[in-house]
């Protein structure tokens, strides 16, 4: 007899090996419609996989994540197969599933137009009511190298080169078309269903190398269900008007140019955004017992090699030589025997040599040490996305270095600290994972176990739930990840803890126990915001640009009917400033509309507006940004009114306690 162990902890026997579809038939026939795969002992399986062990078994249907997944999968097969049957010659490459959708890389001469995704989405449909089968097809290397290359497909024929000589690989026939895949797959196209968009053509490099050819790539998204396909689709439009580059330039807030790719021009408007925002997370970290501190930019390589980050991380560091280039026209710029130097991608490294000057007793931690380092890394051109994936960032970045036993009680000081900023900044739907061990790791299971142990109690003794990743943590320890969602629904992972226990070992970070002996310190690396940039373009997303009063670029401008209030204007925006607000004045001859008009797109949340009945009764008519309503309010009351809305949340006073009966 088999035993099954299912989802919900019951098992049931079956007599002989069965697969995938019969297992779903034996619960239930409506299931085994749904069913789209199977799952053997946590591993996504095809449906027809003979089930011949006692194993713990789910059937997956397209409700589920596996099963989405597989959507996403199959619905890139079945836009190649499209292709290829509409474009004969084009050449398939690579196409995955990716959130929210798929892609699949296209070699083609002639390039393709937004008008064919029209086409290649109704092609796509047909097949879906072809129903046809897909089944998976076992081939040795070499005789799928030679298919491959008969039928033009060179790109396939390359991948299945750099595999393995004697290795054998897997195809699935779709119909009468196949493609190089290790699956799973559906059971066949109709099961796809027609809850897919086509949405959007790019140019991509073949293996993501700029030196070799540039493939045309398709985008597409795919759903269990119309309903969630709209959803997504409505989302998507908003997320396009949301957009914080094209909002950027509406406010003046920012630019990137080509000769400084990656890095921000922070315009005078967007730089008060990034100044504010820094400020505050300088109050919140003084406020819970962080020591700031500025650490170099350009350090010797060999320091890196000794902190590790040499051999794992040069490809994303900018490396320069520590000499002096020729200024001569002759001759090399550079003599290429210089010792070499990098421009920091992180901060750590350089905070251990704070925490090694001078000899730490236990007694001296926790030590928080903090800084806004400036940092670079060198990200593919491709990969650049306005403030979203940058060069130079600068991160709210800090470090604990603490004991064992201090690792959970400074893990719920951190997670305490990091609710109260995201709560400041209006986001109250935050998602916690722990990343548990890998299958590949550093250090012993036992402190692997403590690790996750100390962190999940830490998360439980301030009332937050977490799920688990499974597997994702790093190399050498578990970590948290904080996921944010944004007023449309999109998922942000932004804050992060991970505990290090190797660093310190490498950089010999050490403090003197309470029994005298030397004992490495635990680091931990800790980001709430992550880097400003990127949180500063999230928050404008969020925001739609209407950024909280207290990070407004503008707060209130005064705008005037008539040349006669001009006096009075400029004397309300001097009272305005001097109550601590950013005020500015529009005297200009231009008509009211048009200056509230211009004002809105340029999301100043007030405007205040003066003609001459204004000036003479030492008033102002109040809008406020997205309201049409108006309302004629003392200069003096909206003065004080405005300067407590405008104050940053960590400065109101707190509310007075009520007194005891």
């Amino acid at each position: 007899m088999i035993k099954l162990t299912l989802p919900d902890g019951s098992v049931r026997e079956a007599e002989a090996p069965l697969d995938g579809l019969a297992f779903a038939e034996s619960i239930a026939k409506s299931l085994a419609k749904k069913a789209v795969a199977i799952k053997i002992d946590g591993e996504v399986k095809d449906l027809s996989t003979v089930i011949d062990r006692d194993a713990a078994v789910e059937v997956v249907t397209v409700t589920t994540p596996d099963g989405l997944e597989l959507l996403r999968h199959d619905a890139a097969h079945v836009m190649a197969e499209a292709v290829q049957e509409l474009f004969p010659g084009t050449q398939v490459t690579i196409g995955p599933a990716i959130e929210n959708g798929f892609y699949y890389d296209f070699a083609r001469p002639e390039p393709f137009r937004l008008e064919d995704l029209e086409l290649i989405e109704k092609r796509m449909r047909e097949i879906v009511d072809r129903n046809e089968m897909i089944t998976r097809e076992v081939w040795s290397r070499d005789d799928a190298v030679a298919y491959f290359k008969s039928i033009g497909e060179h790109y396939k024929a390359e991948i299945i080169e750099s595999i393995p000589a004697g290795e054998d690989v897997s195809v699935y026939r779709q119909g009468h078309w196949l493609d190089l895949c290790r699956g799973p797959h559906l059971p066949s196209t109709g099961k796809l269903g027609k809850a897919f968009k086509l949405t959007k053509l790019a140019g991509a490099y073949w293996r993501g190398d700029s030196r070799n050819e540039m493939l045309q790539r398709i985008y597409g998204t795919v759903w269990a269900s119309d309903k969630e396909l709209q959803e997504y689709l409505t989302m998507i439009e908003e997320a396009e008007k949301r957009d914080h580059r094209k909002i950027g330039r509406e406010m003046d807030l920012f630019h990137l140019q080509e000769e400084a790719q990656g890095s921000v021009f922070w315009h005078p408007k967007g730089f008060v955004i990034y100044n504010q925002l820094e400020a505050y997370i300088r109050r919140r970290l003084n406020a819970s017992g962080y020591q700031e501190v500025k650490t170099p930019q350009l350090m010797a390589s060999k320091f890196w090699e000794q902190s590790g980050h040499w051999g794992k991380y040069r490809e994303n560091m900018f490396v320069v030589p520590d000499e002096v280039p020729n200024t001569e026209d002759e001759g090399p710029v550079l003599s290429g025997k210089a010792e070499l130097m990098a421009i920091k991608p992180m901060n750590c490294p350089a905070h251990v040599q704070i925490f090694n000057q001078g000899i730490k007793s236990y007694r001296d931690l926790p030590i928080r040490m903090a800084e806004f380092g400036c940092c670079h890394r060198n990200e593919p051109h491709g990969a650049l996305h306005g403030l979203m994936r940058v060069r130079q960032m600068t991160q709210d970045d800090a470090h604990i270095f603490c004991t064992e036993d201090q690792i959970q009680s400074e893990t719920e000081h951190f997670v305490n600290l990091l609710y109260a900023v995201y709560k400041d900044m209006g986001f109250a739907d935050v998602v916690i994972k722990l990343a548990t061990r890998p299958e590949k790791f550093g250090g012993t299971i036992e402190r692997w176990n403590a690790a996750e142990k100390s962190l999940g109690d830490a998360l439980r003794a301030t009332g937050h739930d977490f799920v688990i990743a499974e597997g994702e943590g790093a190399f050498y320890a578990p970590k948290l990840e904080f996921h944010l969602k944004d007023a449309i629904g999109r998922s942000w992972q932004v804050g992060t803890l991970q505990l290090d226990y190797v660093l310190p070992e490498r950089l010999n970070a050490t403090y003197v126990a309470e029994d005298g002996s030397r004992k490495f310190a635990v680091m931990l690396h800790r980001a709430i915001l992550g880097t400003l940039e990127r949180f500063i373009g999230i928050m404008i997303e969020s925001c739609a640009g209407r950024m909280p009063m207290w990070l407004a670029p503008v707060q209130v401008v005064v705008a005037t009917i008539t040349s006669e209030a001009d006096g009075y204007a400029e004397e309300a925006v001097a009272a305005l400033r001097a109550a601590g607000l950013r005020a500015e004045l529009d005297i200009r001859n231009e008509k009211i509309n048009y200056k509230v008009r211009e004002h809105s797109v340029g999301k100043v949340p007030v405007i205040l507006v003066a003609g001459k009945r204004e000036a003479e009764e030492r008033s102002v008519s109040m809008r406020r940004l997205g309201s049409q309503a108006q309302s004629v309010v003392p200069l003096d009351e909206i003065i004080q009114t405005l300067a407590a809305e405008s104050m940053p949340p960590d400065l109101v006073p707190a509310a007075p306690k009520a007194a005891a009966e």
